[in-house]
């Protein structure tokens, strides 16, 4: 298994390295750590200059890389570094598709404290081809918590497997959450629909759609079930109504979970942003780690 990260030297750079550490599958890997000095806006400068400018960018890149080399393990694990000069996220995302998992944190130098993604971060979990971790620091020192976010899709039950083959879940708990998108929201109902007895409700035809979510919900949960029932893994289900993205986040707050799971469909291009708005909304505000799978070509 083959394992990029990307690091800048950044504290959040470090602290997605030692997330990535303790979340990976021990043995069987192979990492490469990538460091990308940015390039030199072109001005008044001679060749000799610019030659001497990028090999002083050029050695910083690779005490950086000494240093994240330097917290794994001897002979833990084959590690290779690669210091480059260019556009970070361009370079990470081309890369990727050579690995089975990139790995990067949620910002870099100089892009403030403010939650969110930074720009090269960003970037990345929008056109990288192969799946990507974006690690935040850990929650707790325990067994892991991991919240899969489970729609039927390709994308999520590819998510699912993905994750077995490349995380350790050993004492690791899983909960499989379904979203069934509240339906009067799409329907046009009128304003006093929420005012109707239950019974009324229940025989509107927004009652009837909500039923048949709701059954649609259960057997997503089963299905993505399947997929962990070889795993030593605590799995519990919760299916939920409302804005998918909303109703995860919440989730991953509310029960302190280490890792969000997410499934994610679109164009795959430093050209276009197409990643589901789903994946990309708990990418940019989940509090804490986010794995997310392309769907399969």
């Amino acid at each position: 298994m083959r394992i990029l990260i990307a690091t800048d030297g950044s504290k959040e750079a470090t602290a997605a390295l030692q997330t990535a550490k303790r979340l990976l599958r021990p043995g069987g890997r192979e990492i490469d750590l990538l460091c990308v000095a940015p390039r030199r806006r072109k001005g008044a400068s001679d060749k000799a200059q610019e030659n001497g400018y990028e090999q002083r960018l050029l050695r910083e890149a690779t005490q950086i890389l000494e240093r994240a080399k330097a917290s794994f393990s001897r002979n833990e694990v084959p590690i290779n570094l690669l210091a480059a000069i260019g556009s970070p996220a361009a370079a990470i995302v081309n890369r990727a598709v050579e690995y089975d998992l990139t790995v990067i944190g949620p910002k870099g130098h100089g892009t403030g404290s403010i939650g969110g993604l930074g720009p090269v971060a960003s970037r990345v979990v929008e056109h990288a081809h192969a799946p990507v971790l974006v690690a935040r620091e850990m929650r707790g020192e325990g067994g892991i918590r991991v919240l899969a976010a489970v729609d039927g899709s390709t994308a999520s039950l590819h998510a699912i497997e993905t994750l077995t083959e490349i995380f350790d879940l050993t004492s690791a708990e899983v909960c499989l959450m379904h979203v069934a998108e509240t339906p009067w929201t799409e329907l046009g109902l009128e304003e006093d629909w929420v005012t109707y007895s239950e019974e009324e409700q229940a025989q509107s035809e927004a009652g009837v759609m909500e039923k048949e979510l709701l059954r649609e919900g259960e057997d997503v949960v089963e299905q993505a079930r399947a997929l962990l029932r070889a795993q030593n893994v605590l799995v519990t289900t919760r299916i939920d109504e409302g804005d998918p993205a909303n109703e995860i986040l919440s989730e991953a707050d509310r029960g302190q979970y280490d890792l969000v799971v997410a499934g994610a469909t679109g164009a795959r291009d430093l050209k276009h942003s197409m990643l589901g708005s789903v994946s990309l909304k708990i990418a940019w505000n989940a509090p804490c780690s986010v794995f997310i799978v392309r769907e399969p070509e």
